[in-house]
């Protein structure tokens, strides 16, 4: 990863899992502006963010379904929440169908959450974890809860009518609800998921289809769609462009 660019995640434990599929954060070290394109990961984060032109602040990003150029400003410090789906019901109370691939502004005492808070990013975890915990509802909708594990445990790659009859929920209604929630089908979300997965092979260099794939057609026409460029681009990334591929690549 760029030298400038300091990248550090956290997984939650065992209790959020379900729930939140990282914390991470991310400061620019430099006094320059870095240029980046955003990969769709199929999350909803919730930032903390500050840089030497912008003041502390806190926003909600709808999960990406495409990629976007973006900059990281010189001295911006980022502390993110990066959520899966099942969270946007359960914690967030809030449906993310319309800021899908945008995002809205939080208050900036959003959670008890504080400029305070870059101080110690192991601290924020914790506070964050808590925060979650209590707002989690004693009960979960368990077709939801197993529906979501499958979805993540296979990576997208199951049929939308597997999927109905393994967790007894008519395939009408999953789409209503993933369209309502989220403002994509699940059968979207599935091939998103896929793409993701992908990146651990094309950061290590594999650029044929591999576990999510087994064509070579569709695996160069999603990453195309998703990233903007061919897989062996996309491979090279250059410049470390693509931080979550530069992320994945320095584990």
């Amino acid at each position: 990863m760029d030298q400038d660019l300091e990248y550090k995640i956290i997984k939650p434990d065992e209790s959020l899992a379900d729930f939140v599929e990282q914390f991470w954060f991310l400061k620019n070290h430099s006094d320059r502006d870095v240029e980046t394109t955003g990969l769709p990961d199929g999350l909803v984060d919730i930032i903390l963010n500050k840089s030497v032109t912008q003041p502390f602040h806190i926003i909600e990003l709808g999960g990406l379904t495409e990629h976007e150029n973006a900059k990281i400003p010189a001295g911006c410090i980022m502390f993110c929440i990066s959520f899966k789906l099942l969270a946007v019901e359960y914690v967030i109370h809030q449906p993310i169908a319309d800021i899908l691939n945008s995002g809205r502004f939080l208050p900036d005492d959003f959670w008890g959450f504080a400029e305070s808070d870059f101080l110690d990013f192991e601290a924020f975890v914790d506070k964050a974890s808590n925060k979650i915990k209590s707002l989690l509802p004693a009960e979960i909708d368990e077709r939801k809860r197993k529906l979501f594990n499958l979805v993540y445990q296979t990576n997208g790659n199951i049929a939308i009518k597997e999927l109905s009859e393994k967790v007894f929920w008519n395939s009408r209604q999953i789409n209503r609800y993933f369209n309502q929630q989220f403002g994509i089908s699940l059968k979207a979300y599935c091939t998103i998921l896929r793409f993701r997965a992908s990146l651990n092979h094309i950061a290590n260099g594999k650029l044929s289809p591999e576990g999510s794939y087994f064509d070579q057609n569709h695996f160069i026409k999603d990453v195309k769609k998703f990233s903007g460029v061919v897989p062996k681009e996309l491979s090279k990334n250059k410049n470390d462009r693509f931080i979550l591929l530069s992320a994945i690549k320095d584990k």
